[in-house]
């Protein structure tokens, strides 16, 4: 891979975390988080898209999806990972590319957090861009996507979520096939489900990381 990624492997083994993070920042941000997963025994690779941090390029829809199956290649061809220990999370905008590389590979299940269900649905949400959207294409589809993953899916999402409406991650679960769970966390916005969550948040990612699998 390159510069903009980085693979945290325990000496233990356990299923990888493919962590693609949201639109804010870049993956020394999530270095907090990504200690925390460590502690639950859940080794991790983070990755930033093309024009975060120091992956160069310009992001695309199209773009964001193709670093998001460059980097699981990388942990299956180079890293010597095999595919059903790899849990690919995706963090709002980055849950779009957790679920379409669920779509293109063979995973051991898929955790999507603040996720939206299309950037049309969000449009619609956001009172500034409600006019238009009847005229934006349903880029980012991940409701029409999300019935055709067949492995175990943990949809989570905060009930004060301020960006991403609540409804739109109990939406992405109604559409989603068994098997799945819904883990709603009280008080959390778009950006601090794990800091409200606090352990049991990382407890039950941990959990369903180790127990839903092929």
């Amino acid at each position: 891979m390159s510069m903009g990624d980085w693979f945290f492997p325990l000496p233990q083994g356990g299923p990888v975390i493919l962590f693609c993070h949201g639109n804010a920042g870049n993956i020394s941000h999530r270095l907090d988080n990504v200690a925390r997963l460590l502690e639950r025994e859940l080794q991790v690779f983070i990755f930033d898209y093309r024009g975060y941090g120091k992956s160069a390029g310009k992001p695309s829809e199209k773009g964001i999806y193709l670093d998001g199956l460059a980097a699981y290649d990388y942990l299956v061809r180079d890293a010597q990972i095999p595919a059903n220990k790899i849990v690919v999370f995706g963090r709002s905008l980055g849950a779009a590319v957790a679920v379409e590389v669920a779509l293109q590979r063979k995973i051991r299940s898929v955790i999507l957090e603040s996720a939206f269900t299309s950037t049309k649905d969000m449009a619609k949400a956001m009172l500034l861009f409600k006019p238009l959207s009847p005229f934006l294409p349903s880029n980012y589809d991940n409701l029409g996507k999300i019935a055709q993953i067949r492995t175990a899916k943990l949809i989570v999402h905060g009930d004060q979520d301020e960006i991403v409406p609540f409804a739109m991650g109990q939406r992405l679960f109604d559409g989603a096939q068994e098997p799945k769970e819904f883990y709603p966390i009280r008080g959390a916005g778009h950006n601090d489900t794990y800091v409200v969550g606090g352990e049991g948040y990382f407890s039950r990612l941990a959990t369903f990381a180790k127990d839903n699998g092929r």
